[in-house]
């Protein structure tokens, strides 16, 4: 996976367990040098095109473990590509798992470890998440700032027009206020910084909805021609649309953030 030689599917999500992840049902039965793994996952990017399925899983009543499930395995089928608002480069599908055996060998870390596996990963992924959202931000708003210096109304720029600069620089500000928390909080986190979850939430509630807010005004700044498929901005505004409830929505973040102001010394 290090190499990219093999890609891998993070399954935490299920049809009836989101943000409650300790609600997850999927069930793995120790069965002597294997698990005998049942249950189904839900909006899984990559699924179907995966080598290997990181899957959490109960392996007690109060007890969650991870499993790398091999592509191929018997009992491994998914579901039909789920019809996306955005990303629909990338497919995404239920993953189900019908008397599925997975070698002892195949446990990651030790038995029930799996939340604390599972929250380690969404860490990482909240940054990475963010760190989308300041590309299609930063995209918008280059093209955005090419169309508003050659599109004429009343015979001069829009770009001449003080309320279209003010909103320019306010979002050039925002992107750049996002940047920033992305990289501290990513740094925090490979460092395993105190508190680097809270500011890796921070960051990932910042800048998703911040970049969102700066893609949909350059959309608006385009007017009509921001809403057609010729330009491209329209394509970033139902992308980034789902990065404010991928790796946790935000409204998990700000509990996230507010559990660790108030927490007990």
């Amino acid at each position: 996976m290090s190499s990219f030689d093999a890609f891998s599917s993070y399954c935490l999500t299920e049809p009836d367990s989101g943000s409650d992840a300790q609600a997850m049902k999927s069930f793995a039965k120790d069965n002597g040098d294997h698990y005998v793994l049942n249950g189904s996952k839900a909006f899984i990017s990559g699924a179907g095109s995966s080598d290997l399925y990181v899957v959490m899983v109960k392996t007690g009543e109060k007890e969650t473990s991870c499993l790398l499930v091999e592509n191929g395995s018997e009992g491994l089928s998914f579901g039909a590509n789920e019809h996306k608002l955005g990303w629909n480069v990338q497919p995404t599908r239920v993953v189900s798992f019908d008397d599925v055996k997975v070698p002892k060998k195949n446990l990651l870390g030790k038995q029930g470890q799996g939340f604390k596996i599972a929250l380690s990963g969404l860490d990482g992924g909240r940054v990475n998440i963010a760190s989308c959202s300041l590309g299609g931000a930063a995209a918008s708003l280059a093209h955005t700032t090419d169309y508003i210096k050659q599109r004429k109304q009343f015979g001069a720029p829009i770009a001449n027009n003080q309320y279209l600069q003010f909103k320019l620089a306010q979002m050039a500000t925002d992107l750049e206020a996002s940047r920033l928390m992305v990289r501290h909080g990513a740094k925090l986190c490979g460092e395993k910084a105190p508190e680097y979850t809270m500011y890796c939430a921070m960051a990932k509630k910042f800048a998703t909805d911040k970049c969102f807010d700066i893609v949909n005004d350059c959309l608006q700044m385009h007017g009509g021609y921001g809403y057609l498929q010729d330009y491209p901005i329209e394509r970033y505004l139902r992308d980034l649309r789902v990065h404010q409830i991928l790796e946790g929505t935000n409204e998990i973040m700000m509990h996230i953030i507010q559990r660790s102001l108030l927490k007990d010394d």
